[in-house]
């Protein structure tokens, strides 16, 4: 089994930062993937973005250039820096570790921007 702990959202406005952190614990293997995804009001969920254990990121195309994802995997945690957020941000972020053919979530965090 494993655990995900989310924080830091928030409300922000325009053109202002947040960043996002997931702490995963239980059992944790090597070779994991570990991310973000994001769900607005009617809509679906989507890629964020996601790194490996070693350091390859992924990001969807309408975060590129404005979001940063990271991890420190002696903490087996994953931290997104968002920058120059849009009100089109705002979501419930969720994290995911997917390892071993299993997946887990976190309970989601809010991000509101105000324009």
């Amino acid at each position: 089994q494993v655990y995900l702990v989310e924080s830091g959202g928030g409300l922000v406005q325009a053109g202002g930062s947040l960043r996002l952190s997931c702490a995963a614990s239980g059992s944790i293997f090597s070779g994991n993937v570990m991310g973000y995804y994001r769900q607005a009001p009617g809509k679906q969920r989507e890629l964020v973005a996601t790194v490996t254990t070693g350091g390859f990121a992924n990001y969807a195309d309408s975060v590129k250039a404005r979001f940063t994802i990271s991890r420190d995997n002696a903490k087996n945690t994953v931290y997104l820096q968002m920058n120059s957020l849009k009100p089109e941000d705002t979501a419930v972020y969720y994290c995911r570790i997917m390892q071993r053919g299993s997946d887990y979530w976190g309970q989601g965090t809010q991000v509101t921007v105000s324009s």
